[in-house]
């Protein structure tokens, strides 16, 4: 079979394989694999990505950047028709429902205690994310001055 070309912009049907806490891997037709980051899989926020799809899920995806290497960014939400590729402002950390039931008032104190949790919690990923790229080691001495 003939490796299909990567063509930025276009949608295309993708089945997802892989689920992690960022995002979910989707082969495209032609083999290789793209990203779908949790930011870009619904309009409104996503806290669980298994909320929305699951592996071996047939997906539409709007491919957003290739470059012509490895590295595929996809989009699940701008695949949709009428899609803007601007995200709508949900109100973040408002304390709304996210559709689980209905939302009740919280007082400030509440929601700052909740967006201190997920700000640790962002910052942890990142910190993951970061070592690992590094090899997983913090002041191994190798390569300071």
């Amino acid at each position: 079979m003939a490796e299909e070309e990567i063509v930025v912009g276009s949608v295309v049907d993708g089945v997802v394989t892989g689920i992690t806490r960022f995002g979910a891997f989707v082969l495209l037709p032609g083999g290789k694999t793209g990203l779908v980051h949790i930011s870009e899989v619904a309009d409104s926020y996503v806290n669980d990505i298994k909320e929305f799809v699951k592996e071996q899920d047939q997906v539409k995806v709007k491919i957003l950047s290739y470059d012509g290497n490895q590295k595929i960014a996809l989009s699940i939400r701008q695949a949709k028709p009428g899609a803007s590729a601007v995200r709508p402002r949900s109100g973040g950390f408002s304390g709304g429902g996210h559709g689980r039931g209905p939302a009740r008032p919280q007082n400030f104190e509440d929601r700052l205690a909740r967006f201190m949790k997920e700000s640790e919690d962002k910052q942890a990923d990142l910190r993951r994310h970061h070592d690992s790229r590094r090899g997983g080691h913090r002041g191994r001495g190798e390569g300071s001055e």
